[in-house]
């Protein structure tokens, strides 16, 4: 799979996240950008997890069929609900279908941001879970990147 460059204006790569993209904050989503996807490229999709959640890796925010032509995601998209045209959100392991911003229990926790560019776009309804969007994607990735914060709540 190739590769894709994916950064943050808020956060760099292994940096804490600003608290103003977390529960402790205005959880707000934060600005992402990413470069230019491989020839064949029809749609994006946005993961954000934790990894180090003590049941498991607690969803934070999905988002896919964001179209090709899409290089960013601005401050604040969500929850307002102002994607790209075409863009859905799926249902974060809180079980809403927007951005929950990192909120751990204890102690230092990594939050990554992963973007994968797909072959298609995928026919599933806005509130998919994650499961199911990972099924969908299944042998559609082209390319993938990711960015990484980390967090410790207040």
């Amino acid at each position: 799979m190739l590769s894709l460059e994916v950064t943050s204006t808020a956060f760099a790569n292994g940096e804490p996240i600003p608290i103003k993209y977390t529960c402790d904050g205005e959880d707000l989503s934060p600005p992402l950008q990413w470069g230019e996807p491989p020839e064949g490229t029809q749609s994006f999709v946005l993961i954000a997890d934790d990894p180090d959640a003590p049941g498991g890796t607690w969803v934070h925010w999905l988002v896919f069929n964001l179209p090709a032509e899409t290089r960013a995601l601005s401050e604040a998209v969500s929850p307002r609900g102002n994607l790209p045209a075409g863009a859905l959100q799926g249902k974060n392991t809180w079980g809403d279908a927007n951005y929950g911003g990192p909120c751990p229990p204890g102690g230092t926790h990594r939050y990554h941001f992963r973007l994968y560019a797909l072959d298609t776009v995928l026919d599933l309804e806005a509130g998919a879970r994650s499961k199911e969007l990972l099924q969908a994607m299944e042998g559609h990735a082209l390319a993938h990147g990711e960015v990484m914060g980390v967090y410790k709540s207040q």
